[in-house]
């Protein structure tokens, strides 16, 4: 009588699995096609986009990402929206319109949000004209000292150290994008001019000596 053997259980490999499919969207079946998934999209970003960021979160060809959003601006300022699209720098976003300042501010300056004092504006005034400007020749045009104004500046990301002097090595500071942004503008060139009424750069070299710094 042969002994008998146990049989070991037949293992067979799982089977594969496929990924998971990308969940692919047909814009021109939503409500709003195209132009209102990038509305949607605009209306919820808190930093500007640009055109190759939209076709590329969207799969759409750059170009009609440009014509939709020149579409969008042309309906927004056809319909007096009290919105528009704006591009700063290259990147889009949805801005209260122009027009609308005066009610923005009444709201916004109801007690509610925190604004700039007078002083923290008059430096930003003279970074802004006078970039790239050091502390010392910032506080010698005001005629007082700006240490804690320009760290509240800094600190609202409106200005930021963009060099050093070549005598001494103080810092020198300059205005970021996100103050074009907040104003509105696409450069530097686009503020009105009021450099002439600001103090030479020997007058101020001056007023240091003078121990007004």
């Amino acid at each position: 009588m042969s002994a008998m053997t146990e049989q070991e259980p037949e293992v067979t490999a799982p089977e594969a699995t496929e990924p998971e499919a990308q969940l692919e969207l047909d814009l021109g079946e939503l409500p709003g096609g195209v132009a209102g998934a990038v509305e949607a999209v605009l209306m919820v970003v808190d930093q500007p986009l640009t055109e190759d960021e939209l076709a590329d979160g969207l799969h759409l060809p750059v170009r009609e990402i440009r014509e939709v959003l020149q579409q969008l601006e042309t309906g927004y300022a056809a319909q007096s929206r009290g919105f528009t699209l704006r591009c700063i720098n290259g990147g889009w976003r949805v801005y209260s319109r122009a027009d609308y300042a005066p009610v923005v501010e009444r709201f916004l300056m109801g007690g509610q949000q925190a604004k700039l004092t007078q002083a923290s504006l008059e430096t930003l005034a003279v970074i802004a004209y006078r970039q790239p400007i050091s502390r010392s020749r910032v506080s010698a045009v005001r005629g007082v000292n700006v240490d804690g104004v320009v760290r509240t500046l800094l600190t609202r990301g409106l200005i930021a150290q963009i060099g050093e002097s070549e005598e001494g090595g103080a810092g020198l500071y300059g205005t970021t994008p996100y103050f074009l942004q907040r104003l509105g503008l696409t450069s530097l060139e686009e503020l009105p001019a009021l450099a002439p009424y600001l103090p030479d750069a020997d007058v101020i070299e001056e007023l240091i000596e003078q121990g007004h710094a």
